[in-house]
């Protein structure tokens, strides 16, 4: 099994590319399912999660050509099975995303109940129940979702909490619905609004994507197009966040600032410089220890779970006392004991994480638990004295494109033993 070997060099300094955004490649990926016409998808990231999603098409017969390393046309006109194994959906929770597209073009599916990061139940209920509104007939049994449904109507549905995959899921299923469609307390997350650009670029008709209210005309068919998948805001933050623990400069190009306003503010409370153009950000710590910060993680545009844990790592080094407080998901603390492992002050009170920080970690081997959690690790162990083994860094591969290669180019003494995943 693959392990990361880092240690504790200095300040980073460089510039990296920002990679594109997994959380929107996904739900876009498997939007080709809605048309019988090519989808040119472009800005792909290399990742895990991108090969399932690839073998999960292919296998139900989608042709899934790669013409170059980020770029795949997919063709669902040869599609002969509407089936999404267990071997596969339990690896990755976001291959519940074909669930919507199959109802509404093929007017079946079955979709096994899917698995992934241990970070929360994360219940697909509000699919169902979307769906369900919408016309669809949904048993569960084997632990299988079957879904059937002649032809989807619109609908009203009133989300009780806000969720990323359950707004994609529906919104695209209602592009080829009856009638209209109303999502309401839908996610607000730029993924879900890349997605309803992709879905625009195939002919759909939507608007409101961005707000908590999203409204679908359906359509009778959707056609090709081609879409390039936004910047990764989260890969984007997480090399800033290690710039500010390393207390070095660092710069991110090919991004878009405006997807990470609540980081950066958090980030300048820290007492890093911030600089922004229309597709770059710089950060500068001027060598200076980073100071602690709270953190109150909420649904977009508020600060994103997805970065709770780097900043986690941040205050383990910070200046002061900082408190994380998780309302998203309700297991995500568990990189704090590996962290403890490094030498953090951490306690946690249910949801609430309060962290002092020390001037330097002490290096240890430690285990990574999930993605983002195996980010805050790496951030940690930069800024640890010694040599840092990191264990289990396949959940890196499946939302990092080439994460070494992109720490080493900035400088980091990072390498990995084992063979890297494509």
């Amino acid at each position: 099994m693959d392990k990361f070997i880092i240690e504790g060099n200095g300040p980073l300094r460089g510039e990296i590319v920002a990679s594109g955004a997994k959380n929107a490649a996904l739900p876009i990926l498997c939007a080709g399912l809605l048309s019988d016409e090519p989808l040119t998808v472009t800005n792909v990231p290399k990742l895990w999660d991108i090969g399932t999603t690839r073998k999960l098409l292919t296998q139900m017969g989608v042709t899934m050509e790669q013409t170059d390393s980020h770029t795949y046309v997919i063709d669902a006109k040869p599609i002969t099975t509407c089936v999404a194994p267990y071997e596969l959906v339990r690896t990755m929770r976001a291959s519940i995303l074909v669930l919507g597209p199959l109802v509404a073009k093929r007017g079946e599916a079955h979709v096994s109940l899917p698995g992934g990061c241990a970070i929360g139940a994360r219940p697909v209920d509000l699919h169902l129940m979307g769906l369900e509104a919408m016309g669809a007939e949904i048993t569960l049994e084997g632990g299988f979702i079957h879904a059937k449904c002649k032809k989807l109507r619109g609908a009203r549905i009133v989300f009780d909490t806000v969720t990323v995959t359950g707004t994609e899921n529906l919104m695209m299923a209602a592009t080829l619905a009856e009638g209209e469609t109303i999502l309401e307390n839908a996610a607000r997350e730029p993924e879900v609004v890349d997605t309803a650009n992709c879905l625009r670029a195939m002919g759909a008709k939507i608007s409101g994507d961005g707000t908590t209210t999203i409204r679908i005309q359906g359509v009778d068919k959707l056609h090709a197009a081609t879409h390039r998948v936004l910047p990764d805001r989260i890969e984007t933050g997480t090399y800033l966040v290690a710039a500010a623990v390393t207390r070095g400069r660092v710069r991110v190009t090919q991004t878009d600032p405006s997807m990470l306003d609540a980081v950066l503010v958090k980030l300048q409370q820290a007492g890093a410089k911030v600089q922004t153009g229309t597709d770059f950000i710089d950060i500068d710590m001027q060598g200076k220890r980073p100071g602690a910060v709270n953190i109150h993680t909420m649904p977009h545009p508020g600060f994103p779970t997805d970065m709770q844990a780097q900043m986690m790592a941040l205050n383990c080094v910070a200046e002061g006392v900082g408190t994380i407080r998780e309302t998203i998901f309700e297991n995500r603390f568990m990189h704090a004991q590996e962290l403890l492992r490094l030498g953090a002050d951490i306690r946690i009170e249910g949801n609430l994480a309060v962290i002092t920080g020390r001037e330097r970690l002490q290096a240890a081997p430690i285990m990574a638990t999930d993605l983002r959690a195996s980010a805050s690790l790496v951030l940690a162990a930069l800024a640890a004295d010694g040599e840092t083994v990191i264990d289990r860094i396949y959940h890196m591969d499946r939302g990092y494109e080439d994460i070494e290669g992109k720490f080493q180019a900035l400088g980091a003494n990072i390498k990995r033993i084992g063979k890297q995943f494509g």
